[in-house]
């Protein structure tokens, strides 16, 4: 079984989708330390008016895990909806996304962070990129210790063959651990990545898929994996 292991991001850029579509399970990593400032609650979108910031307000309490990480209020929902809405309505896929946008922000009311992070993700994956990996949350599965060796005890208790990492986990991940868990480990890279028509002066690879799915719809997923297919291109190197 290939296996990739991440925190909950707040609608996440494209990568993340690509490692997501690499493996056959992906864990939500929702038991650990939430950092403030970070992936988990922001994401940037581009509007007229260039890059901006989208930030679910959820306090600067830095003593909590992922999974208890409350919203401070719901009133960023519909600011939320109506940015978006203001920064690519005259998109030619704006309606596309339309459905999914009025769901997530005006048809639900979130109380926890990891909850709202896991639904955008999963339905994103699902029903707009038609991805068939399964999704899992971390606390289902049986840990010990404290980082590099709570990953291994979590990758272990799932039964994992191969571990698809992204690159930045190279400053603390050690390979040598994994050899002897009989653990493969693949290095993800997301490097390559084609344009598509952004509606932007200089294109910018590293904002929310949000953007990608606007401007090119159900053609989405050639950009984020489907350009590789055919060439000798390889989206990862093994340890």
């Amino acid at each position: 079984m290939i296996v990739a292991v991440d925190q909950p991001n707040y609608i996440p850029w494209k990568g993340y989708f690509d490692l997501i579509n690499d493996v056959d399970l992906f864990v939500f990593y929702n038991d650990v330390q939430y950092t403030v400032r970070d992936w988990r609650n922001r994401n940037k979108i581009i509007t007229p008016n260039g890059e901006k910031w989208l930030s679910v307000p959820c306090g600067k309490d830095t003593s909590r895990l992922i999974c208890e990480v409350k919203m401070t209020d719901h009133d960023w929902q519909k600011v939320h909806y109506e940015t978006i809405r203001f920064a690519y309505g005259r998109c030619p896929h704006f309606e596309y996304v339309l459905p999914l946008l009025k769901d997530v922000y005006l048809d639900h009311e979130w109380e926890y962070l990891f909850e709202l992070d896991m639904y955008l993700t999963e339905r994103i994956a699902k029903d707009y990129l038609g991805i068939k990996t399964e999704f899992a949350d971390s606390r289902d599965y049986v840990t010990r210790g404290a980082k590099h060796e709570r990953m291994l005890s979590l990758l272990n208790s799932i039964g994992t063959d191969i571990y698809e990492s992204g690159p930045a986990a190279k400053d603390y991940i050690i390979p040598e651990d994994y050899r002897k868990e009989n653990i493969e480990l693949r290095w993800k890279s997301y490097d390559g990545y084609p344009e598509y028509p952004q509606q932007s002066d200089e294109f910018n690879h590293y904002v929310s898929v949000i953007d990608l799915l606007c401007n090119a719809g159900p053609d989405s997923w050639k950009y984020v994996w489907g350009w590789r297919e055919g060439t000798d291109y390889r989206a990862w190197t093994y340890e």
